[in-house]
């Protein structure tokens, strides 16, 4: 299962993302393809390995922000807090606005992979929230 994954992960897997560990559920690894520093603005292939998710969290922005995710390989979910989570494949595309509370991993039974975009903005910093429980979670429909 991982050998096919990774021949689809066209951007690599990375290496692991120790920096962010305290914010994720199971490993997950991090490719940074693209940083334009003067303006706030990274590419980052982001996989997470079966069953691994980040905790919930905001990308705060006074103005513009918030993140755009492009998702490249294997399958995984998306959920805005308050709403019905969203499946995500190959080709799916999600615009997440500044200052909405969210969270996106894999599937239990698939690795999965997507590009994050940090979309710039003015006075734009991330807050991270509770981890998206194991109760939560196990109630997703594959």
């Amino acid at each position: 299962m991982k050998n096919d994954f990774e021949k689809d992960n066209i951007f690599g897997l990375g290496k692991p993302n120790d920096d962010y560990k305290e914010y994720f559920i199971g490993n997950s690894y991090l490719n940074v393809l693209s940083v334009v520093p003067n303006a706030k603005l990274s590419v980052c292939n982001v996989t997470f390995e079966p069953g691994c998710r980040n905790n919930w969290h905001i990308h705060h922005a006074t103005s513009g922000g918030g993140q755009i995710l492009i998702c490249v390989a294997g399958s995984g979910w998306y959920q805005e807090y308050g709403k019905e989570s969203i499946s995500l494949t190959p080709g799916t595309v999600i615009t997440i606005p500044a200052n909405v509370k969210h969270w996106h991993g894999a599937k239990k039974d698939s690795w999965f992979s997507h590009l994050a975009i940090e979309v710039p903005g003015i006075d734009t910093k991330n807050e991270w929230c509770e981890p998206v429980s194991n109760e939560e979670y196990d109630k997703l429909d594959d």
